[in-house]
């Protein structure tokens, strides 16, 4: 009996010094220890039922509690092992039977079997994966992979991932709108020194700039990427160094990038894309001069402008559109700048020219001369041929074998191109000012309706008389009763601008122009209504000189007005003379006619639009604003920032309000030069002043994310979030990727481990700041 009982303890000490490696192993991976220690699935069966004997054996001795819980816990372990036991080889194998059957579920799932048993599979295996989720286009599937991809980067096993299945990825992210993936992934490659080439990543930012926050990403990007090659850092000699000359950014890229900002308003974000041309050494095509052109015109910089005008002179490969849309610009930046007279003089000289081509037997287009008064020429360009708007293919990948055959990327060099050309498309709509017609330049009614507008708020009627008159006699020729000028007083008395309205007369009849009797009958029915009885008297005279005989309407309103003033002798005396005119009763309702005309909109013509650019239009930014903000970009550009704090204070003392722009400059300014984050928090306090005391401030994405990055760079935690909450309260995009970089390029030791057990108020406060900030970023 006690030999048998020696032998079962033997035996028990036997299985269980063969389990205490496994019992070990169990506690550090969990159920898949047995596995990671190279046990088969035979093995495991051979050892569940050693544990089986085991277990009996236990039953019949008196082991000590320690022991029992011990046999107990591997009990349930040893279920999970029974059912998730597979051998990796043959997981792989089917992980790639479903990838090569497009079954992406079914693909997960056995790859997240792998995930858990031994990590990731083959390195094959994992980028066929991604391919295949890459293909579907589908945002789970696609979200899926980027998650794999980087969890691979924080696991450090990037080796895993290959350069050509991530570009793949992040072209089908971005396609499907997944913009911050996307760039992500590419952000990733340009890190780890795995460089794709410039045809591949810009179809990705082609894809990138059709959203808002893409665009952003888009222009970041591209910075971040041209950065590596400005001032001739890279040896074009070195073989070394082609992999990283391959995705030097080029022409099509930087107009993809540049299109982008300009659809989605981040025009300041767009000229420091501009700044960056020279420095790398990328050419101007003609599609990147006409948007040079838009840039400057947003962004006000009319020298500019004129600088570049001559390029486009010179340039020999412009077509009409493009060459319409810089023309365009200019006017407009006229406009803004309030300079009426240069903007009226290119009016005046395209409506001369277009008379003279009109008359000519070859089709001719009008340009710019160089010389001095904005003086126009004549010259020929090739006709543009009408063509269809590019269909994209967004809804579609290019098979990853021709993906991975075409080494030049010639298709997405192509697909890029298209989606520039629909970029390119909905720029042109916006232009307004001018159009052509037959090859020649001609303004449109929309630039006649601003010139008026700007004339009217600025009072000088006389200027408007006789721009107008000139235009008329250099334009179609109109009857009196519908002339531009007749309409441009029609609308000034339909709003109550009836001083001015009469001025607009006197001008015609001093400058001989005959009107009919409608304008004049409408204005004095408009002083009647108000009881001005002295314009009254003064417009009666300046009728009789003009010849005007009014109608019965007129005379009405003229006895209404005299019997509410009480003088019933007046009412009598224009009784009477309308008798003596024998004037029918029942006259004319031309000008009622006309007004409710344009009220219905029924065909918006001349004074209809010029009623709701006066009524639901903005009034124009003072001019002053514009030459300060340029006075200040300039030296906050050369890194004069005590002439631009100069120029500002300057600016303030003459009554003109800094905006954005003005601030943004300022900030990029500090930013350029560092070490100027005092002065960049003093701004920051004027900016918020300013905005809740005026709409004339209005923080924008571009100067807000300008100031998180001087105090992120700064360490000045507590406004970074402030700026972020704002950010996120206006629902403005925040490039999370771009901060986290920084933070840990400047920060990476902060706020790490215990706090002090003595500090400060102040310092405890900095300190929580900080950790909110990293939160934020997901660095905790």
């Amino acid at each position: 009996m006690f030999s048998l009982r020696k032998a079962k303890l033997q035996a028990v000490s036997v299985h269980q010094s063969r389990f205490s490696s496994l019992f070990r192993a169990i506690e550090v991976t969990g159920t898949q220890a047995s596995l990671q220690h190279g046990l088969a699935g035979e093995k495991v069966l051979t050892d569940a039922r050693n544990h089986s004997l085991l277990s009996k054996l236990c039953t019949s001795t008196r082991f000590d509690m320690w022991s029992m819980n011990r046999t107990e816990a591997f009990s349930t372990i040893s279920g999970s092992i029974l059912l998730q036991a597979r051998d990796p080889a043959k997981l792989n194998e089917e992980i790639q039977i479903a990838v090569d059957q497009r079954r992406c579920d079914e693909a997960w799932r056995l790859f997240e079997q792998h995930m858990q048993m031994e990590g990731f599979p083959r390195k094959s295996v994992v980028n066929n994966v991604l391919v295949c989720f890459a293909e579907s286009l589908d945002s789970n599937w696609l979200q899926k992979g980027y998650t794999l991809v980087e969890q691979a980067f924080e696991e450090s096993k990037q080796n895993l991932l290959e350069k050509e299945p991530l570009v793949y990825l992040s072209l089908a992210l971005a396609k499907s709108g997944m913009a911050v993936p996307a760039s992500t992934i590419l952000r990733k490659l340009v890190e780890t020194e795995e460089y794709p080439h410039v045809s591949a990543w810009s179809a990705v930012l082609a894809h990138m700039s059709l959203t808002g926050p893409g665009s952003y990403l888009s222009a970041e990007l591209v910075l971040e990427i041209g950065y590596l090659f400005q001032n001739n850092r890279v040896d074009p000699r070195k073989k070394s160094k082609a992999p990283l000359l391959a995705m030097k950014p080029n022409t099509q890229a930087l107009n993809i990038a540049l299109s982008g900002c300009l659809l989605f308003g981040t025009t300041r974000k767009a000229e420091e894309l501009l700044d960056m041309i020279p420095k790398i050494g990328v050419k101007a095509d003609a599609n990147l001069l006409v948007i040079m052109a838009h840039i400057y015109e947003r962004n006000g910089r009319r020298e500019e402008l004129r600088k570049l005008q001559r390029h486009i002179d010179e340039a020999c490969n412009l077509n009409d559109s493009q060459f319409w849309q810089f023309y365009n610009c200019l006017l407009m930046c006229h406009l803004k700048f309030g300079d009426l007279e240069a903007a009226s003089k290119m009016v005046l000289e395209m409506l001369r020219r277009g008379k003279v081509a009109r008359n000519s037997l070859g089709a001719a287009i009008l340009g710019l001369d160089t010389a001095e008064g904005d003086r126009l020429k004549l010259r020929k360009v090739s006709e543009v041929k009408e063509q269809d708007t590019p269909v994209l293919s967004i809804n579609s990948m290019i098979p990853y074998e021709e993906f991975v055959r075409d080494r030049k990327f010639l298709k997405l060099e192509a697909e890029a191109k298209d989606v520039l050309g629909a970029l390119l498309a909905k720029l042109h709509v916006q232009v307004e000012l001018i159009t052509s017609e037959r090859g020649v330049l001609q303004p449109t009614e929309e630039i006649y309706v601003k010139l008026a507008k700007a004339f009217l708020e600025s009072g000088k009627m006389k200027e408007l008389a006789e721009f107008l008159l000139k235009a008329e006699q250099e334009d179609y020729p109109v009857s009196s009763d519908n002339s531009m000028l007749v309409n441009v007083t029609n609308a000034c008395i339909s709003i109550g601008m009836l001083d001015q309205a009469h001025d607009l007369l006197d001008e015609m009849r001093m400058a001989g122009v005959r009107t009919g009797s409608s304008v004049y009958s409408s204005l004095l029915k408009a002083y009647c209504n108000t009881n001005r009885t002295r314009e009254v008297t003064s417009l009666l005279r300046d009728a009789q000189k003009a010849g005007i005989q009014f109608d019965s309407s007129c005379y009405e309103a003229l006895i209404q007005s005299q019997v509410i003033q009480n003088d019933t002798h007046g009412a009598l005396n224009v009784f009477k003379e309308m008798k003596e005119a024998k004037i029918p009763r029942g006259g004319n309702q031309q000008f009622e006619k006309l007004l409710k005309g344009c009220e219905g909109n029924a065909e918006a013509g001349l004074m209809s639009k010029l009623l709701r650019e006066i009524r639901e239009g903005q009034s124009s930014l003072d001019a002053g604003v514009h030459d300060w903000n340029n006075v200040i970009h300039f030296f906050s550009k050369k890194g004069l920032m005590q002439d631009a704090e100069k120029a500002l204070k300057r600016m303030r003392s003459l009554g003109h309000s800094p905006n954005a722009q003005t601030f943004h400059s300022m900030v990029t300014g500090y930013a350029a030069i560092g070490s100027k984050y005092t002065e960049v928090t003093e701004l920051w306090g004027e900016m918020k002043s300013i905005a809740a005391a005026t709409s004339s401030m209005r923080f924008d994405q571009e100067l807000l994310d300008a100031v998180l990055y001087t105090f992120v760079r700064g360490g000045f935690f507590s406004r970074a979030n402030e700026v972020v909450e704002m950010m996120e309260k206006e629902k403005m995009f925040v490039d999370k990727y771009k901060y986290r970089m920084l933070f840990l390029k400047y920060h990476k030791t902060a706020y790490k481990g215990k706090a002090p057990k003595v500090q400060s108020e102040s310092q405890l406060r900095k300190r929580e700041s900080g950790l909110a900030f990293k939160k934020w970023l997901g660095l905790t």
